[in-house]
């Protein structure tokens, strides 16, 4: 497993963090996702070996928030 911290934008109540927290946990190779409206983050432990960073940073984007 690796960790990773993702910076997120536009999430603006707790219902944002809903929406990205089960579009994170729902990828395959995700085995935790915690994110925070205050520190504007997401906090992933995913496998490497079967999902890239960048693919996680594209489901925030689709989910209509800004991701880096």
């Amino acid at each position: 497993m690796e960790n990773t911290v993702i910076k997120v934008g536009g999430m603006s109540c707790q219902g944002c963090v809903k929406n990205i927290t089960g579009v994170l946990s729902g990828m395959v190779g995700v085995a935790a996702a915690e994110v925070s409206l205050e520190a504007a983050e997401a906090r992933v432990a995913f496998d490497p070996q079967v999902v890239a960073r960048a693919a996680l940073v594209d489901a925030i984007e689709d989910a209509g928030f800004d991701a880096e």
